[in-house]
């Protein structure tokens, strides 16, 4: 991604994009942050949100005709905002002490005629500026239409008082000028470098004078509204600037005065509420109302990804700060890449793309990003590198195969369970199978194995290749099969990458080809359906599953994030490798959903939600009630050790029940037998050992003899390192097997003496 990219990207994330406020303010106030601090009661800060943009804050404070009010959001529910009535009760308070500072001293110099709000906010931008300014009035004193408001609106004294800052910052005041002569006119121009006229009836000079600039920037009547008139002085300024720079009047001006604003707030669920009427309208707010008013705010924003995504507010941030990050973690040649988690801790699912008004896809860049770390050799072996394993023996020929039905020769049709419903429940596998050979007519062959989706999840596409070609050799030598998956995620893989094969999910054959006879739904309980993210696009395999429930007689209901919107479990894109922590966070508010259980139809999901402690069934479980067990939805998820036990007795049994073919030889450290308690179980799970890992530690240990022995506790210390991983275990002898205590694994190489 090159710079050009990246702010193509960035732009299309409209988190930064002004409020409606905002960008309806001719001179564009942060009133969002204003009224923020308003509703916090903090008019000190309040007061410095209005200096920021706005000149002379106690003279337009008091007297602001808030165009903005026209376009704030709340009038969507209740009414706008009074911003105008805020921003008096903030100025009437007594301003905090503030430094005036100004750009160094620049040789030019500025004439501007009058002292209305436009003129004065022209002298007060360009003089911090660094130029030079003069102003010129034609009467007694500086102020013009701004001494003629009543005394109860705006005081004489805070006119003066806000005037008065101009001489600090060095402008040099005449009063009594004969602005309106025309020959003195002449003489400021050849005086001074650039002059602004600010006088009635001098729209008439525009364009005629070479600098020479006057009111109208906006060729409208903008006498009665003093905002209006402060950014006719502030654009005239700008263009002043610009002029004297050599530079163009026009360029990157397209936000000058009030535009439209790309930013998206969603106003769903948001109470209409009225504004908050002043006591006495003619003393305005008082502190306790303008609080109450100011928390009406919705203080506008978008984060609608950030809103529904547990991994986008983790980092604390936005896809536009993201993108940023995860450009310079790519650029970063010698030094720690400090977006590295954020990088490998994406789910993949996609909701942020469904939920962004300007559709960014936050799983792309990550996926991207992935990619070129692992190209690169910057890939952090450990975020990964179990799942790959975990795969790699899913691929293996202690899992995958491929048959024809028994007995048949050919394959009109193919069932292809996954991996993760092989380890979750083998049983519900042979059960599904029996039944498709029931209904299928021409043959459906069974092929265990991966879709090899932890690959691209890694960014590893060289590998995924090589892994999926082999799949589709398998698929070929079937003849080419129409491949009926039963997990979503297979089903996206499948389709994606074997566009010449016909596709179509367990559910969808399963709403035509008609369920177990005389089944009905036993438990009436309603259960809160919990849609598969890799269906998020598939709108026909979801309402397939909900036509199986009706079928069923099993009343659902939808989560208020279905579908389209549904959430990820926590599984998908390795979060729970890269980030277990944010993986347990992200099922945990899933969970907390609904109070109903959950029927789900992804293996992985049922089984993430299950550890959540979350009672969830698959929708199997309702299908074929024989293989679920007496209550499916207490059943625990295998952990990852059982889970390949699972797929190696599922493969055995298909393999000695059907084909009548002999059983699968064990190796001499799998005959070992192991007494693990459900705490240390527990510490395996979540440092990803497995039990096979296990027993060849111990395995290696009792036949090299090279171990520690601790006398006091009688316990065995032995490592030993299959693979890239070195494994520690501490455990003793028991009868014919042996009992473990602990268990850990670490990367690390240890150098020997010589040795850098």
């Amino acid at each position: 991604m090159d710079q050009k990219e990246l702010r193509l990207l960035e732009n299309r994330c409209i988190q930064e994009e002004p409020p409606e406020c905002t960008a309806a303010c001719p001179i564009h106030v942060d009133a969002r942050a204003f009224v923020g601090q308003m509703a916090r009661g903090d008019c000190q800060e309040a007061w410095k949100v209005l200096r920021k943009t706005m000149p002379f804050p106690g003279i337009l404070g008091r007297i602001c005709d808030a165009p903005c009010r026209d376009r704030c959001k709340r009038t969507e529910a209740g009414q706008a905002i009074e911003i105008g009535l805020l921003e008096r009760a903030c100025v009437t308070t007594p301003a905090p002490k503030q430094r005036i500072l100004a750009l160094p001293k620049k040789e030019k110099r500025i004439a501007i005629a009058g002292s209305d709000l436009d003129s004065l906010t022209a002298a007060w931008d360009l003089s911090r500026k660094g130029y030079g300014v003069t102003l010129l009035e034609s009467g007694e004193q500086l102020g013009g239409c701004l001494l003629a408001m009543p005394e109860a609106i705006l005081p004489c004294d805070v006119v003066a008082e806000e005037i008065r800052e101009l001489s600090a910052l060095g402008v040099e005041i005449r009063l009594n000028a004969p602005i309106h002569d025309t020959s003195f006119l002449a003489d400021l121009r050849r005086d001074f470098d650039a002059v602004y006229l600010g006088l009635e009836g001098s729209e008439a000079l525009r364009n005629e004078v070479d600098g020479v600039f006057v009111r109208g920037y906006f060729q409208k009547d903008t006498a009665c509204s003093p905002v209006w008139q402060a950014a006719e002085g502030r654009l005239a300024a700008t263009s002043m600037d610009r002029y004297l720079q050599k530079v163009s009047l026009t360029a990157g001006r397209d936000r000058d005065g009030p535009f439209s604003t790309r930013l998206y707030t969603r106003i769903d669920g948001v109470i209409p509420l009225p504004a908050v009427p002043p006591l006495d309208p003619a003393l305005g707010y008082t502190p306790e109302e303008a609080i109450r008013e100011a928390g009406r705010c919705l203080q506008c924003q978008c984060l609608e990804c950030v809103k529904v995504c547990a991994y986008l507010e983790r980092f604390g941030g936005y896809p536009k700060k993201y993108a940023r990050e995860i450009y310079n973690n790519a650029s970063i040649v010698i030094g720690s890449r400090q977006a590295n988690k954020l990088i490998n801790s994406c789910s993949l699912c996609g909701l942020c793309e469904a939920v962004c008004p300007e559709d960014f896809a936050m799983q792309t860049l990550c996926l991207d990003a992935r990619k070129d770390m692992f190209q690169k050799g910057k890939m952090p072996p450990s975020a990964h590198e179990f799942a790959l394993l975990d795969m790699a023996f899913s691929n293996s020929d202690q899992f995958a195969m491929a048959r024809h039905e028994p007995g048949q020769e050919t394959s009109a049709s193919v069932f292809f369970p996954g991996c993760q419903l092989s380890a979750s429940s083998p049983t519900m596998v042979k059960r599904v199978y029996a039944h498709l050979r029931q209904v299928f007519s021409g043959g459906i062959g069974l092929m265990l194995g991966c879709c090899n989706a932890p690959a691209i999840w890694a960014g590893q596409a060289d590998q995924f290749q090589t892994e999926f070609s082999r799949l589709r050799e398998q698929w070929v030598a079937l003849g080419r099969p129409e491949i009926i998956p039963a997990c979503s995620t297979c089903y996206q893989i499948l389709k994606t990458h074997l566009p010449e094969a016909k596709i179509r999910s367990l559910w969808q054959v399963l709403e035509e080809k008609g369920l177990p006879a005389d089944l009905c739904v036993k438990d009436g309980r309603s259960l809160a359906v919990h849609d598969p993210c890799t269906t998020r696009h598939e709108p026909g395999i979801q309402q397939s599953v909900r036509s199986l429930l009706h079928r069923l007689g099993q009343p659902f209901e939808e989560l208020e994030l279905g579908r389209n919107h549904t959430e990820c479990c926590g599984f998908g894109g390795l979060m729970q490798n890269a980030n277990p922590d944010l993986a347990k966070t992200v099922v945990q508010r899933l969970s907390g959903k609904s109070s109903a259980d959950y029927l789900t139809y992804c293996a992985g999901c049922r089984d993430n939600l299950a550890a959540s402690g979350k009672r969830a069934v698959h929708i199997l479980d309702l299908i074929f009630p024989d293989a679920a067990g007496p209550d499916p939805g207490a059943r625990k998820r295998p952990g990852w050790s059982l889970g390949q036990e699972n797929r190696i007795r599922l493969k055995e049994e298909l393999l000695n029940e059907l084909w009548r073919e002999g059983s699968i030889k064990m190796d001499d450290h799998e005959k070992m037998e192991l007494s693990i308690s459900p705490e240390v179980q527990q510490i395996l799970e979540d440092r990803r050992i497995l039990i096979s890992d296990i027993q060849k530690v111990i395995h290696h240990a009792e036949s090299t003899g090279d171990t520690l022995f601790h006398p006091a506790t009688g316990h065995t210390m032995a490592s030993f390192k299959p693979y890239k991983v070195t494994f520690w275990v501490e455990y003793s002898e028991a009868g014919s097997g042996f009992t473990l205590h602990n268990a850990y694994s670490h990367r690390m190489e240890v150098a020997g003496k010589g040795h850098p």
